[in-house]
C-alpha cells in the first residue's frame, strides 16, 4: 500500500524536460511510482487531487546560515514555506562547532562573532541554543531527529582555528604542530559527515570585538593544507569568500581560489555574483576563476540571486552602511556623538566621497541616498514620511538628499528604517542576468537565510523567481527554472537521490499553484528567542511541502512533523568530479 498518492499533478521533474501529467505515489519516504493519471491501482493511505497544480522536487538552497536557528525553529522558516526542503549551512567560515571543551568562553566568543558578522540576534543565540556539544559530530547529532528539512553543514575555518589556537587564532599563525592538530580536528569533523571546508578572507568579516575573524589571518599554505584534506573524503566540497566576491577579484584572489579547488579536487562555490549592466566588466572578471579552475583540474561555481533582495538600512544599528570605507568608525560612535558628527557638513562630504570611491566596491550602490525610501519611523517629527522617497522630501525641504536623510534619522534617535531602491532593476541588467545564468559555472542561490535576520530576507527567492518566470519577465521557461532550483544544486553537492522527481528518489516535493506562486512583502516580526526581530515573508501559492515523504507544510502552515535528515558526506553525498 502507498503512504500517499498525488493524483493528476503537472510534474516538472527537475531535469529541465517538459512538464507532463502524472500520478505520483510515495512509500517509505521514497517516490515509488510515476504513472499516467488514473492508472495507479495500488491503494494509498491518503491521497489528494492535484489537478491544475505543479509538482516539483523540493528546492535546494545552497547557501544558508541556519546553523543556530534550527535549534529553536526546526522548520527553517521562512525557507521551508517557500518550498525549500534541503539547506546547506556552515558557510563563510562560520560554524558553531567544534568548541574546545576546556574553554567555555569560546562559546561566548562564537555567539558574539555570529551576532556581529552574520547579524544573528545575540539574545536568540543565548536563549535558543543549548551549546552542549564540543565536537562537530556532537553538533550534528544534536540536530538529528529534530528538524523538518534536510540539512548539511560545512566545517567553519574560524572554529577550527579557535579550537586549536585559542585567542591566538586572531592575529596569529599556527605552528607546525598546531596545523597538524587543526587537520586532525578537521578530519574528525569530516568523518562525522561534514560536507567540507568553508573559509573567509573577506575584509567585511569581523568578530564581536571588531577584529578580523580568525580565518582572515590564514596564509595560503594553511588553506591549501585544509583543501587537500577535503579531497581525502568522499562527497565533499569547498566554500570560500574573499574580498573580491563583493566586486571584482584581484589576481591574488583568483590564484588562491584556483589553487584551493585544484588541491582538493573538489568543487568550490562562492557568493555572491552581483550582476549590474552599469558595471559590465564585473561578470567577465568574476568568471575568470571558473575558467582557470577547469584548466587546473578544479571547478569554481559562482552563486547568484535570481531576484533583487531588499535590504533595510539604519544609521542606528550595524548594517551594510557600516562596511563602506570610513563609515564604520563614525557609525560605531555613541548615538549622541554619532548624530553630532553626521550633522557636520564636512563629515558628510567626506563620507559621501568615500562611499562613491572605487575602494567602496559594490557598496557604491548604497551611495545614492536620494533613492532611499523611508520605512518605519518613531517620532512625531517624522509622521507621514513612511513610504516616501528621500529625493522628494529633500526637494521640499531645500536640502541635499544625504543631509535630509540624516535629519530624518536624527529625529528618531537614528532608529529610522531605510530601504534603498535597487540601482540594477533596469532591462539591461535583467538581460545580463538571463545570459549569465546560462554559464555552466553559475548557479542560483546565495539567500543567506538564517543570517542578517532583521536586515534582509533572501529566503523567498524560490517562489518570487518562479512567479517572475511564469507571470512576470518570463526570462526562463518553468522547467528550466525548476531545474536551476533543484537538480543543479543537488548535483553540485552530489546529493544522493535528491533533486528530481524520479522513481527511487527521496520524496522531497513541493506542490504549488502556477497561477499564484509568489512571495509576499518582507515584514518585521518579533518571534525569535528573546523577542528579537527578523524579517519574514509569506509564501503565496505553495499548497504542500513534503520532506522524505512526510508533509511538513500545508497552505503556508507547518504541520509540526520533523522528518528532515542531517545529510552527512559520503553517506548522503557522492564525490562530484572536477575533471
Amino acid at each position: 500500500m502507498l503512504d500517499h498518492l498525488i493524483r493528476r499533478a503537472t510534474v516538472v521533474d527537475g531535469t529541465g524536460g517538459p512538464a507532463y501529467p502524472a500520478d505520483v505515489g510515495i512509500r517509505g519516504g521514497r517516490i515509488v511510482v510515476i504513472a499516467e493519471p488514473g492508472t495507479v491501482t495500488e491503494e494509498a493511505v491518503t491521497s489528494e487531487d492535484a489537478d491544475g497544480l505543479v509538482l516539483a522536487p523540493g528546492f535546494v538552497d545552497p547557501h544558508t546560515h541556519y546553523d543556530a536557528q534550527l535549534f529553536w525553529d526546526p522548520y527553517a522558516t521562512p525557507s521551508m514555506n517557500h518550498g525549500v526542503t534541503t539547506v546547506a549551512g556552515g558557510n563563510c567560515g562560520f560554524t558553531l562547532a567544534p568548541l574546545h571543551p576546556d574553554r567555555p568562553e569560546d562559546a561566548d566568543y562564537t555567539r558574539r562573532m555570529m551576532s556581529r558578522v552574520e547579524g544573528m540576534a545575540l539574545a536568540a543565540l543565548e536563549e535558543g541554543v543549548d551549546w552542549t556539544w564540543s565536537t562537530f559530530r556532537e553538533y550534528l547529532d544534536a540536530l538529528e531527529g529534530r528538524i523538518a528539512v534536510n540539512a548539511g553543514f560545512m566545517v567553519g575555518h574560524c572554529a577550527l582555528r579557535r579550537h586549536v589556537m585559542g585567542a591566538d587564532a586572531v592575529g596569529g599563525q599556527p605552528t607546525p604542530a598546531q596545523l597538524d592538530a587543526m587537520l586532525a580536528l578537521f578530519h574528525d569533523a569530516m568523518d562525522a559527515g561534514a560536507w567540507g571546508l568553508s573559509t573567509t578572507q573577506s575584509s567585511t568579516h569581523s568578530d564581536g570585538d571588531g577584529e578580523p575573524v580568525a580565518s582572515r589571518h590564514a596564509r595560503p599554505e594553511e588553506l591549501l593544507a585544509l583543501s587537500r584534506a577535503v579531497g581525502e573524503h568522499e562527497g565533499t566540497q569547498l566554500e570560500a569568500i574573499v574580498a573580491g566576491c563583493l566586486d571584482q577579484f584581484s589576481d591574488e584572489e583568483i590564484d588562491l581560489l584556483v589553487d584551493m579547488t585544484a588541491a582538493a579536487g573538489r568543487p568550490l562555490n562562492w557568493n555572491v555574483l552581483t550582476i549590474d549592466a552599469a558595471v559590465p566588466e564585473r561578470v567577465p572578471r568574476q568568471l575568470i576563476p571558473s575558467e582557470r579552475a577547469r584548466a587546473a583540474g578544479g571547478r569554481i561555481v559562482a552563486l547568484t540571486m535570481p531576484i533583487l533582495t531588499p535590504m533595510n538600512m539604519s544609521l542606528g544599528t550595524f548594517c551594510a552602511l557600516n562596511l563602506i570605507p570610513g563609515w564604520g568608525e563614525i557609525l560605531a560612535l555613541p548615538v549622541p556623538e554619532r548624530i553630532e558628527r553626521l550633522r557636520d557638513p564636512a563629515t558628510r562630504a567626506e563620507m559621501l566621497r568615500r562611499a562613491d570611491s572605487k575602494e567602496a566596491g559594490v557598496f557604491r550602490r548604497l551611495a545614492n541616498f536620494g533613492r532611499y525610501v523611508i520605512g518605519d519611523t518613531y517620532s512625531a517629527a517624522n509622521e507621514g514620511l513612511r513610504g516616501r522617497v528621500v529625493n522628494d522630501i529633500a526637494a521640499e525641504r531645500g536640502q541635499d538628499p544625504f543631509h535630509c536623510l540624516v535629519e530624518i534619522c536624527a529625529a528618531d534617535d537614528l532608529r529610522t528604517v531605510l530601504w534603498p531602491m535597487p540601482t540594477d532593476n533596469d532591462p539591461d541588467s535583467w538581460a545580463l542576468r538571463q545570459r549569465t545564468w546560462e554559464h555552466e559555472d553559475v548557479m542560483l542561490g546565495g539567500s543567506d537565510a538564517g543570517a542578517h535576520l532583521d536586515r534582509m530576507c533572501g529566503a523567498p527567492y524560490t517562489t518570487r523567481f518562479l512567479g517572475d518566470c511564469l507571470r512576470g519577465r518570463k526570462l526562463l521557461p518553468l522547467p528550466t527554472a525548476v531545474r536551476m532550483l533543484t537538480d543543479d544544486p543537488a548535483r553540485l553537492f552530489g546529493l544522493r537521490e535528491r533533486g528530481r522527481i524520479e522513481e527511487g528518489f527521496h520524496a522531497d516535493l513541493v506542490l504549488f499553484d502556477p497561477e499564484r506562486i509568489d512571495a509576499g512583502p518582507a515584514t518585521l516580526v518579533h518571534d525569535l528567542p528573546g523577542d528579537s526581530p527578523r524579517l519574514d515573508s509569506k509564501a503565496i501559492g505553495i499548497v504542500s511541502v513534503r520532506v522524505n515523504g512526510v508533509e511538513t507544510l500545508r497552505d503556508d502552515k507547518v504541520t509540526g512533523a520533523v522528518p528532515g535528515t542531517v545529510l552527512r558526506s559520503g553517506r548522503d553525498t557522492r564525490t562530484v568530479s572536477t575533471a
